[in-house]
Order: structure tokens, then sequence, then C-alpha cells
């Protein structure tokens, strides 16, 4: 692909054995249609990164805390919307059946983690009825998602 031919200049006029014109291959690979290529695969995933988180509009609540370490695998996300729908991932469930899918989720996961997601504007009550069907479905490990930049608890106010 990117190897080149060389042409023989035939210099001086003198001949070393070989036949005049004759095209010699040229030991060097060009890399720069690999390096053009690699840039655009470069831009391309950079721009298309944002956008492969989990797709549900959720206004969270702002918190001071900072972000939990990650794991090996994809992150179970649980999501509560304002409307008071729950969803595992995209897929959206009833609260009925959410207890038997998350133990079938556990059962093929190494990870007991799961992040809840929950809108600002859901009940309290509501957030810990599902943070129960997590835990009853095998998940203890709970995080829940916020943004960050919300208030400080501290006497500083920092």
């Amino acid at each position: 692909m990117g190897a080149a031919i060389q042409q023989s200049s035939g210099g001086n006029g003198r001949r070393r054995g070989r036949r005049r014109g004759r095209a010699q291959p040229m030991g060097e690979i060009n890399v720069t249609p690999f390096v053009d290529v690699m840039l655009v695969l470069l831009i391309i995933f950079m721009v298309a990164a944002p956008l492969m988180t989990v797709g549900v509009e959720v206004d969270l609540p702002k918190t001071a805390a900072s972000a939990l370490p990650g794991d090996n695998e994809e992150p179970l996300t649980v999501t509560l919307t304002a409307d008071g729908r729950v969803q595992i991932q995209t897929t959206e469930v009833t609260r009925d059946e959410l207890i038997g899918k998350l133990r079938a989720i556990a059962a093929e996961r190494s990870s007991d983690r799961v992040y809840l997601r929950a809108d600002g504007v859901i009940p309290y009550a509501q957030v810990m009825q599902v943070m129960g069907a997590l835990n009853a479905g095998g998940f203890s490990n709970v995080g829940l998602v916020t943004d960050t930049g919300g208030p400080a608890l501290d006497a500083d106010g920092e």
C-alpha cells in the first residue's frame, strides 16, 4: 500500500550491470496516508464519545462529592425519570418486573455495582423504593449519580 517505485537515474552514462530505465523498488514506506487516516479516526472518536453515554435526559441534583472509581466492565445504570418511569440502561421496565430483571442481570455480571440516576424532582421515598429493589435484585453496591458543582455543607462554604 505504501511502497513506491524509484526510477534509476542512469547517471553519467555508466552501466552498473542493470538495464537503463528499469524500475527499482524503494526501501521506504510512505506513512503519510496512514497518519491521515489515524487523525480522521481520532477526530471521529473524539466527537462520538460524548454521544455514547446513557441517553435518558434527567435533571440530576448537584453535590460537592467526588466521582467513584471505575470498574473494568461497563457500569449498570438504573434511571428514574421525572415522570416516575424506571429504566435499566436505556430499556424501560415496570416496577413489578424490576427485581426479576435485576436478578437476571446480576447472575451474568461479576460486579455488584450499579449506578442510580434519579431526577431531582423525584420524591425521596420513590428513590428509596428503587434502592430497595436494587438490593433485592442482588446489587448491594449502589452509587448515586449527581452533577458536580453543588453546595458544600462544610463550615467554610467551599
